[in-house]
């Protein structure tokens, strides 16, 4: 499992004893997921950061305290389930409120994932994570992958699949790390303009390219 490395240094990985690490990401409505199965049917193991924290949130009782200390008992409903709503709510406006649950979180899904490494025998595996890139995860990842497609058609597919109204996605968006950063900082990009058969393919050629 690879230490964690300074702002300037990649992590370079030794191929016979670990894994390499690559990191996947991509903005609301580019299509990452759609991406990340593409990879699992390639027969790469994926990890899905957002997707953990769900069942970790829930399953992990110091995190569960912590997290209704710095939000309130309402964080939880009556059953004990993490209360997304109400949490999405709380954050979305406040930075510091959003920093502090990024505190107690992240930290048990690093944890998480690196178990998860240790039990997987491919030489890729992928991490999918929104925030590889705001918090300076892919600085711990082998390449990382930016799925991205102009913002009409992401807010689109967001509408469509969501139900959101325009102005709701837009919101969304204008909080997230714009596209032109990501495509700088990317050491590959995957561009979801057209149809899957286009990007199963130029999935297909950036997992095999990778050395």
């Amino acid at each position: 499992m690879e230490e964690l490395h300074s702002e300037t240094q990649k992590a370079e990985p030794d191929p016979l004893s670990a894994p390499k690490i690559i990191g996947l990401t991509g903005g609301i409505g580019s299509g990452k997921t759609t991406v990340a199965k593409f990879i699992e049917e390639f027969g790469f193991p994926v990890y899905y950061s957002d997707d953990r924290a769900k069942d970790i949130v829930n399953d992990n009782d110091d995190l569960k305290q912590k997290i209704k200390e710095l939000l309130g008992d309402n964080a939880y409903d009556e059953n004990g389930v993490y209360n997304r709503k109400y949490v999405a709510e709380k954050v979305f406006n406040d930075k510091d409120l959003l920093q502090g649950l990024n505190k107690i979180i992240h930290p048990a899904v690093r944890t998480d994932f690196e178990d998860w490494v240790k039990r997987q025998t491919k030489y890729l595996v992928f991490k999918e994570t929104a925030l590889l890139f705001e918090l300076k995860l892919n600085l711990q990842c082998y390449k990382s992958i930016l799925v991205t497609a102009e913002d009409n058609i992401r807010i689109k597919r967001v509408m469509d699949r969501d139900g959101k109204t325009y102005r709701e996605v837009q919101s969304v968006m204008e909080k997230q790390m714009p596209e032109k950063e990501k495509i700088k900082i990317a050491d590959c990009i995957i561009y979801n303009n057209t149809n899957l058969e286009d990007l199963k393919e130029q999935t297909e050629k950036v997992v095999f390219d990778i050395e």
